[in-house]
């Protein structure tokens, strides 16, 4: 169980930062089958010149909160001023995504692998009750039982002088 808790670490903490990689969670079934609500997509900085139509990329939408989205590219445009927009489709929806959006910067994270079922744990350690069970009920738990072997100790016998 530890290996598996250390490699999920390793995982999600400091191989984005090593690697370069990014991870995040899937919060809808757009893409399903390929990518369900609660997996963990892993996408990595490609250039934008590369991307092609089918790519599965993850991107701010241009329209109301400016969310990020993970969809499959279906068509490439060249904006007036040079620079590439695109057309995107989750693969669960029926049409295209009503908006065209721009790839400010040089590269876009495409899509390069699926970890099924992570991003439930995730999201379930994120909800207030679990999270303050974890934060208070650990140290609770492990104070008293520090108190618990103090307290069951045999008082030293004196030494008779």
């Amino acid at each position: 169980m530890f290996v598996v808790a250390l490699s999920a670490f390793l995982f999600l903490a400091v191989g984005p930062r090593a690697l370069g990689y990014q991870t995040s969670t899937m919060l809808t079934g757009s893409m399903s089958p390929l990518i369900h609500a609660g997996d963990v997509v892993v996408t990595v900085p490609t250039a934008v010149g590369e991307i092609v139509v089918g790519d599965v990329i993850t991107y701010l939408i241009p329209v109301e909160n400016h969310r990020v989205e993970t969809h499959r590219v279906t068509q490439i445009l060249t904006n007036a001023d040079g620079t590439t927009a695109v057309r995107t489709k989750g693969d669960a929806n029926n049409g295209v995504d009503p908006w065209t959006a721009t790839l400010n910067g040089a590269t876009v994270d495409r899509h390069v692998l699926t970890v099924p079922y992570v991003g439930q744990v995730i999201r379930t350690l994120r909800q207030p009750v679990v999270l303050n069970t974890l934060m208070y009920g650990a140290p609770a738990v492990l104070v008293i039982g520090l108190l618990a072997s103090i307290w069951r100790k045999d008082p030293e016998p004196a030494a008779s002088g």
